[in-house]
């Protein structure tokens, strides 16, 4: 059983800047596909960003040139760094860890930190 734990999330003003945490409680971290997803009240969860093992990532069009995510293997932690914070920004963000090779599917899911963008 993988654990995930984000923090990091909080209120901040448009154009501001917040980093996301996950540790992971698992050594096997480095092999984990991982990513951040986003609900905000009445949408459908979407994905933010992923990053694979080798360290490839991906960005939904909405955030991309705005958000980061890196992982640092030695801590068991992936960042999502966001500048340039939009109101339309605000949700819970989670972050989920696809641990089985060759699939899609993310296996383990955090509890949710918030982010507040104010305009």
């Amino acid at each position: 059983q993988v654990q995930l734990v984000e923090s990091g999330g909080g209120l901040v003003q448009a154009g501001g800047s917040l980093r996301l945490s996950c540790a992971a409680s698992e050594r096997t971290f480095s092999s984990y596909r991982m990513a951040w997803f986003r609900q905000a009240p009445g949408k459908e969860r979407e994905l933010v960003a992923t990053i694979s093992r080798g360290g490839s990532t991906y960005y939904a069009d909405s955030v991309k040139g705005r958000f980061t995510i890196s992982r640092d293997n030695a801590k068991n932690t992936v960042y999502l760094q966001m500048n340039s914070l939009k109101p339309e920004d605000t949700a819970v963000y989670y972050c989920a860890a696809g641990v089985v090779p060759g699939s899609s599917r993310y296996d383990y899911w955090g509890q949710g930190t918030q982010v507040t963008v104010s305009s």
